[in-house]
């Protein structure tokens, strides 16, 4: 339950609503359940045989939260599946094929086709594969040449350069639908000639090839860069992905002259409490005691699960939003100076640890709170991890973020000559003058952790 974030939670508790008829949204009413379920027990004189519903209970019967309890800690990861929404990208192509004039038997195969195509757009099966496949899955025979040119009409299909193999064959795709200029056609040899060198920023090789100067080049290089090498990339398969260009955050920080305040963001998720209706089955069961029949005792027994169930629910939910929010105001506390300037150099060192201290809790726990989670500032929505780095000395003895050099790093590639990148060694040299003595494989490190890739690859014309 804390991993789970705040999109994930409204959708966790709608299921469980539908799910567990003792359970209602609405404000939190008084605790009658309780005071029923121990009256129950107690006007049947202690008498276990006829009232301790748990005892006599089945396995098959014991509710899911009681089997979980007894093997799991509160701190353990649960795994939900995600949900969909919208069209999906698979939805989209099979959108398109019902604009096509086909046979029962070619629908059936452009059908297989795109049930092959991945999330990013690629037909990584060969026609042959296919062709095997669908006769022991579907039972329908066919030839490599029908296959192909099932292939080939799916590759006709938007978005550009879907149903490709590799990404020079997407590209190749997504070149042919434009219009044939100059930049165009010399885009298409390169791809189609050398895609090696392109690849691996061979520029030389293609400017004595191809017979052009730097600018031309360049012109042409700027028409490939904007195609898409994933053009299934566009849809996201569920909720998560979707709402990644309007995050939803689970925390709001608000500033008052200097005064921080954290709230979780509950706007959508609703109040619960146990449904009143089973409470009165309960006040029914107590008041005609004497009149008990195994069919009123199963009747309880399952009213009884629900409402236990219910309990432990609301419990939960109480529970993280309770941890939560003690997390989140503990790392709000020591990175206040960041939260009030809203300038990265403020960040101090601090580690899951820092704030397991703090808060009492265990640092899985923390790491937990931490994953998936946002939190909206007045300088922008940031993920909870963006506060946790390490620290290392400088040469004057501070103790400084490694978010810092991070950032010192990302200053150094931004601003070298693209024409003659620095490697990692040199890199290490700039940042020791800067005052960050570091190793060489800790620059590579940092480097990759910002997604910066090496200096061939960042070599431009």
């Amino acid at each position: 339950m804390l991993e789970v974030p705040t999109l994930e939670l409204e959708e966790r508790i709608r299921q469980e609503l539908e799910e567990n008829p003792a359970l209602e949204d609405g404000p939190e009413l008084d605790s009658e359940t309780e005071e029923h379920d121990d009256d129950l027990n107690a006007e049947d004189g202690g008498n276990n045989d006829d009232i301790d519903l748990d005892e006599y209970m089945a396995d098959d019967d014991i509710p899911d939260y009681k089997l979980k309890a007894n093997n799991t800690s509160k701190d353990d990861k649960h795994e939900d599946i995600p949900f969909t929404v919208g069209m999906t990208f698979h939805e989209y192509l099979m959108d398109q094929v019902g604009l096509l004039q086909l046979s029962e038997k070619e629908r059936l195969l452009i059908e297989y086709v795109i049930g092959n195509i991945d999330d990013e757009g690629y037909l990584r099966r060969t026609a042959e594969a296919m062709v095997d496949d669908i006769v022991f899955q579907a039972g329908v025979q066919t030839t490599d040449e029908e296959m192909i040119h099932m292939i080939d009409m799916v590759r006709q299909f938007d978005p550009a350069g879907v149903g490709a193999c590799n990404l020079q064959e997407c590209l190749k795709l997504q070149l042919e639908r434009k219009h044939s200029t100059l930049n165009v056609v010399f885009a298409k040899k390169i791809i189609d000639e050398y895609f090696d060198e392109f690849s691996k920023k061979h520029y030389d090789k293609i400017l004595r090839g191809l017979d052009i100067d730097d600018r031309m080049l360049k012109t042409v290089m700027n028409e490939i860069i904007h195609l898409n090498p994933k053009p299934g990339n566009a849809w996201g398969g569920n909720v998560l992905e979707k709402s990644m260009g309007t995050i939803v955050p689970d925390f709001i920080l608000e500033n008052d002259e200097g005064q921080l305040s954290v709230h979780l963001n509950n706007s959508n998720i609703p109040e619960l409490r146990v449904n009143n209706t089973y409470n009165d089955m309960f006040k029914d069961y107590a008041a005609n005691k004497q009149n008990h029949t195994r069919e009123m005792k199963d009747a309880v027994m399952f009213v009884k699960q629900k409402i236990d169930s219910a309990r432990w629910f609301i419990d939960a939910i109480k529970q993280r939003q309770q941890t939560l929010l003690t997390t989140m105001i503990s790392i709000v506390e020591l990175q206040k100076d960041f939260f009030i300037e809203g300038d990265d150099t403020y960040l101090k060192p601090m580690i899951l640890k820092d704030i397991a201290d703090r808060t009492g809790y265990d640092i899985s726990t923390i790491s937990r709170v931490s994953n998936s989670k946002y939190i909206q500032t007045e300088f922008g929505i940031f993920p909870v991890k963006y506060f946790f780095s390490e620290s290392m000395t400088n040469d004057s003895g501070e103790e400084v973020s490694t978010r810092e050099i991070k950032q010192i790093l990302l200053e150094c590639v931004e601003n070298e000559d693209k024409r003659k990148p620095m490697n990692d060694d040199v890199l290490a040299e700039v940042l020791k003058t800067k005052g960050y003595i570091i190793a060489r494989r800790t620059v590579a490190k940092y480097r990759e952790q910002l997604n910066i890739p090496v200096a061939r690859m960042r070599k431009e014309i």
